[in-house]
């Protein structure tokens, strides 16, 4: 089952998004350690309008329990989500905090899939998504993007399966990631309501 992630999976989905985004965890949440980290995350997920926030997070669960996470949102809007973050950073590094650029306006923006271990395999990702690709069409986008790191030959190959192409490459956190879109029917005349 997959639906919108709600406040009580905060433990959970910030494990799953460490699990994926790695080191830039430490640019986000300012911190280095694995427990700060995810403490970070979770209290990221909590808030309202940031990046990472439960608002833009669907979880698919199996059993009861959950097996994988999607964060999703306008790329529009990308730079106002950063703002909280880089806010947060501001006050614990007390210096200048720049977050690279991951979404292109205009497109509906995947910036996190993230599949438990033990649930990987199963077409958990995929659906996910789908998932997300169906929301972008009822929210108006007509793209789809999402960054995978540039040496991920395996996700990178699943994402052309599933007809994501690379259009750039773009830098985040010092490495280079293969920026790839997708084409998907919408909805005229409704984009970007889903933040209200």
């Amino acid at each position: 089952m997959i639906r919108q992630a709600y406040e009580k999976d905060a433990q959970e989905v910030a494990y799953l998004i460490h699990l994926a985004i790695k080191d830039i965890a430490e640019a986000l949440t300012g911190e280095t350690d694995l427990v700060s980290i995810r403490k970070e995350l979770a209290y990221l997920f909590l808030q309202k309008n940031n990046r990472l926030s439960y608002q833009n997070s669907i979880v698919a669960e199996v059993n009861g329990e959950i097996a994988g996470t999607l964060i999703a949102y306008s790329g529009d809007d990308a730079s106002l989500l950063d703002q909280a973050i880089m806010e947060r950073l501001k006050r614990k590094r007390q210096n200048h905090v720049v977050l690279d650029k991951e979404a292109d306006r205009g497109d509906y923006y995947i910036d996190t899939v993230a599949v438990h271990p033990q649930y990987r395999g199963k077409g958990i990702g995929t659906e996910l998504i789908h998932h997300a690709e169906h929301a972008a069409g009822q929210y108006g986008f007509s793209k789809v993007s999402l960054n995978v790191a540039h040496d991920n030959v395996r996700a990178k190959q699943l994402y052309q399966r599933l007809g994501y192409e690379e259009e750039k490459i773009k830098q985040i956190n010092g490495h280079p990631y293969d920026y790839m879109i997708k084409y998907v029917q919408h909805k005229e005349g409704i984009k970007n309501e889903h933040n209200d």
